[in-house]
């Protein structure tokens, strides 16, 4: 039966009145909701639910096992609810750059630390496990030629990587291992045995006693003085970082990144490579691969001269030809055909990826001595890449988008990182830092790498910067991240550096036990 007109008036007029306290207890139900209503914007916690867990966090710490179970309780309604709001939201993984310091072996310290990275919103941690020339392993369990991070007094049994691991495991985190990799560091130059594993130019010259400017250093913690390259050929080398690497692995990351991958970046006219004595190819194991290059004694010889003298003369490749006047042909070669003195594009992989220069012996074998030093460095990255993947983890490369540019007419970025020739099975993690006031030249980094990137690579660019104001005249992250996203939709994940600028004060009472 139809209602009457007054009927229905009746009820849209207690509809209307009572609308409010019907919005209020729906409100109301999906407050209870675990998972839902416990986050606000960018998928952060809100201050009533971080409040209740900090507060249960510090009754926990003075023994109280109710508040500990409570504790637990909610970490795992957190890890929830900040999972659900992620897998709504762009991007889908938001990670954030950490550096510990011994005083985060403090009671309590570590659990305060993470419980507020995901209380911003984060589910992945890039920790910082191997820099400046130290590790973060316990110092009683420190297998490697490198000082450990907990230097302090007994703190020599403290593993604040494992524990960081399992503790962010516990809150819904991935945490990452992050570490250096052709960059040794300063201290590891200074140990007797390993002079002969360092990088070193065609003046003789290691990354210590380049003429560097000591005192330089960038936004990013790079500082001139901390460096120590070492040649990527070296066997030592290779074995130290394996060394590393594996204790690394056997505290079980979530995923392994590796910064560094490539050579030191000059200050000034140093910046560009345009002579081969330019390059960090003067080592004893590179130059013993690269003479390894030349398909015959002649080749050996005239690729010999070059890197000696920066150069060939007519008379040079004379001499050479008298010294070798009766060098075998191939049997299939023609006889207008001359043998090849080097290896080409296919025995060397990273020829290809450098734009022809010219057929003169000089052009021929810069364009060698550059690929040459490129390819060491796509040796080691794929060497130590692929023991992560064989766990079934990610492994990823950290790099510069302009750090392979060409500078001039033959000239390089003196950085040779050849992330353009990094294999796509890895995640390339570009480091969009640039500064120019407005979000243009950021999105312009990430479009670079995307543009040049092949199909399926997962691409995670890395931003810096804070929420919600401007810092080193670059906007706010969530600016960057909404038009980095708009501009490159494939994009899913991106990671903030780092938890030290957002938080200045706290690293600096963190830092002091403070």
């Amino acid at each position: 039966m139809a209602k009457s007109p007054i009927a229905l008036n009746c009820f849209h007029r207690l509809l209307s009145l009572y609308k409010p306290m019907l919005v209020a207890l729906l409100l109301s139900l999906l407050a209870t909701s675990p998972g839902r209503s416990q986050t606000i914007a960018y998928c952060r916690l809100s201050p009533e639910a971080i409040a209740e867990k900090e507060t249960l966090r510090q009754t926990a710490l003075s023994g109280d096992s109710n508040a500990q179970q409570q504790y637990n309780q909610i970490l795992i309604q957190h890890a929830q609810a900040v999972y659900r709001c992620r897998q709504q939201s762009r991007p889908q993984n938001q990670a954030i750059w950490l550096r510990l310091y011994s005083c985060d072996a403090q009671p309590g310290a570590l659990e305060k630390l993470l419980d507020d990275i995901i209380n911003k919103g984060y589910n992945q941690v890039y920790l910082e496990v191997f820099y400046d020339a130290q590790v973060l392993l316990p110092a009683a369990n420190n297998p490697t030629p490198w000082p450990s991070v907990m230097r302090s007094p007994g703190l020599e049994q403290v593993d604040l990587m494992a524990q960081t691991i399992q503790k962010g495991r516990q809150r819904g985190l991935q945490v990452y291992a992050w570490m250096f990799m052709l960059n040794f560091g300063y201290t590891y130059t200074l140990l007797p045995n390993r002079a002969g594993v360092l990088a070193v130019n065609g003046s003789g010259e290691t990354t210590v006693t380049a003429n560097l400017d000591g005192t330089a250093s960038n936004d990013f913690g790079e500082s001139y003085i901390n460096q120590g390259f070492v040649d990527p050929y070296h066997p030592t080398a290779r074995q130290d970082f394996n060394t590393l690497l594996n204790a690394v692995l056997r505290r079980r990351p979530s995923g392994v990144l590796f910064d560094y991958v490539r050579y030191p970046r000059g200050l000034g006219p140093q910046s560009v490579a345009s002579r081969v004595k330019d390059l960090w190819i003067y080592g004893d194991a590179s130059q013993s691969a690269l003479l390894q290059r030349a398909n015959n004694d002649r080749g050996r010889e005239l690729l010999q001269r070059y890197v000696s003298q920066g150069f060939l003369t007519e008379n040079d490749v004379n001499q050479i030809n008298q010294k070798y006047p009766e060098q075998a042909q191939p049997q299939e070669a023609q006889p207008q055909e001359k043998l090849p003195l080097w290896h080409d594009e296919t025995a060397l992989p990273a020829l290809s990826g450098i734009p022809s220069l010219g057929n003169t012996f000089n052009q021929q074998l810069w364009r060698l001595s550059v690929a040459h030093a490129q390819q060491g460095i796509l040796d080691f990255l794929n060497m130590f890449s692929q023991p992560v993947q064989s766990r079934g983890i990610p492994a990823g490369a950290v790099f510069f988008p302009e750090a392979n540019r060409r500078v001039g007419e033959q000239g390089f970025d003196s950085r040779l990182q050849p992330w353009d020739r990094f294999s796509s099975a890895i995640e390339w993690h570009p480091m969009a830092y640039g500064v120019c006031g407005t979000t243009s030249c950021i999105v312009e980094q990430v479009a670079t790498v995307a543009n040049r990137a092949q199909p399926g690579t997962k691409i995670i660019p890395a931003i810096a910067g804070d929420w919600g104001k401007s810092i080193k005249n670059r906007p706010p992250l969530e600016h960057q991240m909404r038009d980095i996203i708009n501009a490159i939709p494939q994009i899913q994940s991106i990671s903030h550096y780092s938890y030290d600028w957002q938080e200045p004060q706290l690293t600096r009472d963190r830092q002091s036990c403070r």
